[in-house]
């Protein structure tokens, strides 16, 4: 006696046997056996793995495969006869492979990467209110929310920040910077 089981799922047509095959090895430990095609279109898928895997695996595949097709028949043989191994040609699990070994590659040189300046200070303070909007002006409005959100004690916050347009905001920081 073998000590897996053996699952058979048959349909009429490729695509339930197809769908069949994919929700076994998806529900359970089981694997593939192979697919043997018979006449008139029916087609066995032949499973193996432990009595419940298979069991379940079956009954899952029967389920599927009716949704997209016709299920013919399916049977579930728990612990076959040792007999039956040379019908089904069973494939024994091959040996692991073993991988070659990795040669070593030298790593590459990192390029020093270029520094960009904080964008706050890629725009020189003017005292001057006017030098200020200029200053302001040339700064997108991402910049500009940033710039706000981080001087605080505005008119707006939050949210209303967030929504704000480049003039509005434009507007809020030179306020607060002429102390209105």
């Amino acid at each position: 006696m073998l000590e897996y089981a053996l699952g058979l799922v048959e349909t009429r047509g490729l695509i339930g046997s197809i769908e069949a095959a994919d929700v076994m090895v998806k529900t359970a430990n089981v694997h593939i056996l192979g697919t043997e095609y018979i006449r008139n279109g029916l087609v066995t898928v032949k499973i193996v793995g432990e009595v419940a895997a298979v069991k379940a695996a079956v009954d899952a595949a029967s389920a599927a495969a009716a949704r997209v097709g016709q299920v013919v028949s399916t049977h579930v043989i728990p612990r076959p006869a040792a007999d039956v191994e040379m019908i089904l040609k069973v494939v024994q699990k091959p040996a692991p492979v073993e991988e070659p070994p990795r040669t070593e590659k030298k790593p590459k040189k990192e390029k020093p990467l270029k520094t960009v300046p904080d964008q706050e200070t890629l725009f020189v303070a003017d005292s001057s209110l006017a030098g200020y909007q200029k200053e302001l002006e040339t700064m997108t409005v991402p910049q500009l929310r940033t710039r706000a959100r981080n001087e605080g004690g505005l008119g707006i916050a939050g949210r209303q920040i967030s929504k704000a347009n480049k003039e509005q905001l434009i507007a809020e920081l030179l306020k607060k910077r002429s102390g209105g």
